[in-house]
């Protein structure tokens, strides 16, 4: 039965042309599961840390650990909505390079600045926001409803 809608990417019929991602998509999805992987180590790091060592003040390292969870789920749902060319992961993809791009900007600063690790970080979000934006992205992942409603 025919409803008129184009078949879902795993249930192309045979001899359809198979869906052609933009390379900016397929860049971003990679970078976005870099970023998850990244996520993933400094969350390991910090859980040994907070098991190995004393912290000054065990309520905040707790509370920074869940953020990092949190961070690593967020990216990590992000990462694969791009590779499904889902809509909705343009927005998760932005609001993680932001936040990104905070914790970069506060490398660059204060006693303890670390002003590698915020270039590390400030460029690959700037990066990803480019790519979230691009003409290219934004047109693949674009959610175009049925043009009527049964």
């Amino acid at each position: 039965m025919n409803t008129g809608q184009t078949p879902a990417r795993g249930n192309a019929p045979e001899g359809a042309k198979p869906v052609q991602r933009p390379v900016f998509l397929l860049i971003l999805t990679a970078l976005l599961f870099a970023e998850g992987a990244m996520m993933v180590v400094v969350f390991a790091w910090l859980l040994v840390e907070l098991i190995t060592t004393k912290p000054t003040s065990t309520a905040s390292a707790i509370a920074i650990l869940v953020l990092a969870g949190i961070g690593v789920i967020w990216v990590l749902i992000a990462a694969i909505g791009s590779l499904l060319s889902k809509s909705w992961m343009r927005g998760a993809a932005v609001s993680w390079q932001l936040v990104q791009g905070a914790v970069a900007i506060g490398c660059f600063q204060g006693l303890y600045a670390q002003p590698a690790l915020g270039w590390a970080l400030l460029i690959p979000a700037i990066a990803g926001i480019l790519l979230v934006i691009s003409p290219s992205v934004t047109r693949a992942t674009r959610h175009n409803p049925p043009a009527e409603l049964p």
